[in-house]
């Protein structure tokens, strides 16, 4: 028995341990089918290995001229309402027609904020979530803004989500470690070890008939039970909040990962991404210091399965108070 990544050092002298571990963890690397669960792992003779080599990404990504929802914008910073499908900086698969291209192309002097592969980024949204997301378009906002956020120290993070079935109290606080899944390396999961902490505070705002937030078919036996939960995150781990809900027996509908593609199917309209949106975005400017709270219409899609009445501004309210 030998270790993974010494038989695929010895197969790709080319690649360094580092690259190796980078694909394994991003789950380019299979033995006898199945993904690879640590570059450090045993594997035999007879084990059969496969990588797949992802295409290379552009060094420096291209401007391009796809439309923004400017939410705020000033000379250090831009707040950006991203729609769902959007993906936040180059990636293989996805090497142009992301974020950073449209604001390389709005913010010409944008290039080499924070680094070149993705200048003003921050903090980051998956493809399929939408909302609020703050770019830095100085090299002090830079600075300042990375600060806060991997500190988390005067940055609120606020999600809206509508969830299968009912969480089984109003309110609550979910505190634990997030690693990759030890067996799908593409997922996450909650781990007892070689995970970060991930914590986030959630509460019912409405569900199903007894709440005017979502239609009366959703309390039909026919129709799937459906939850409006509000999250707020204390960090910002990867899929944190759909490993939470999922973790609660009550998955993000039309989460592809996590959620319940049988209920999915069963809804009007069927979910085509996760109900998952950056709602509510509250941190200090990072250059004057003010302090500032943005907010992001809920998309038309997602607003789909809350009563026309609705709105969710009034809850901000009084929140508050």
């Amino acid at each position: 028995m030998e270790r993974l990544d010494k038989v695929l050092l010895e197969r790709h002298p080319d690649f360094s341990r580092s690259r190796i571990e980078g694909l394994v963890k991003a789950g380019y690397v299979t033995v006898n089918g199945a993904a690879a669960t640590k570059a450090g792992m045993k594997v035999g003779e007879d084990d059969e290995i496969e990588v797949e080599i992802p295409p290379p990404v552009p060094a420096i990504p291209e401007p391009e001229d796809i439309p923004l929802d400017i939410v705020y914008e000033d000379g250090d910073i831009v707040v950006v309402d991203k729609p769902a499908g959007l993906v936040v900086h180059p990636a293989p698969g996805h090497l142009t027609g992301t974020l950073v291209n449209a604001l390389l192309h709005h913010c010409p002097n944008l290039g080499g904020i924070g680094g070149v592969a993705r200048p003003g980024i921050v903090h980051r949204l998956d493809r399929d979530t939408s909302g609020l997301i703050v770019v830095a378009k100085s090299q002090p906002a830079m600075d300042a803004l990375v600060k806060a956020f991997s500190s988390h120290r005067n940055v609120e993070k606020t999600y809206l989500a509508v969830c299968h079935g009912r969480p089984r109290l109003d309110s609550g606080r979910i505190e634990n470690l997030i690693g990759r899944h030890p067996v799908d390396r593409k997922r996450m999961a909650i781990v007892e070890r070689n995970g970060k902490l991930a914590i986030t505070n959630w509460r019912v705002l409405s569900s199903g008939a007894d709440s005017p937030a979502l239609p009366a078919a959703h309390s039909s036996s026919r129709t799937p039970h459906t939850t409006l939960v509000e999250c707020g995150i204390e960090t910002g781990r990867t899929h944190q909040i759909r490993v939470h809900m999922a973790s609660l027996g009550c998955p993000i509908i039309g989460d592809a990962t996590y959620g319940r593609h049988a209920l999915d199917s069963r809804l009007d309209p069927v979910p085509a991404r996760q109900m998952l949106h950056a709602w509510r975005l509250a941190f200090r400017h990072p250059v004057t210091n003010v302090p500032m709270t943005l907010e992001a219409p809920v998309p038309p899609d997602m607003a789909a399965y809350l009563d026309e009445n609705f709105s969710i501004y009034p809850l901000a309210r009084a929140m508050q108070k």
